[in-house]
């Protein structure tokens, strides 16, 4: 199944260094942009789904508020 990179929301984590995203009920955190969303993949290749196109900005993927 594959759904748009869009649905990874990726925001900053209060009082921590590093990000973390959410997408379909999967979390991951990480120290960079790049490494969640890596990260995020890979949890979402686990389970069988797979990001139909990559963002050309990862930073696009940050949202404000969750």
């Amino acid at each position: 199944m594959k759904i748009a990179a869009q649905k990874i929301r990726i925001f900053k984590i209060k009082n921590r260094k590093g990000y973390a995203a959410l997408c379909l009920n999967h979390l991951t955190e990480g120290r960079t942009l790049f490494q969640v969303y890596e990260r995020m993949l890979k949890a979402l290749r686990r389970s069988g789904m797979t990001v139909a196109r990559a963002p050309a900005d990862i930073r696009r993927l940050i949202k404000k508020k969750i």
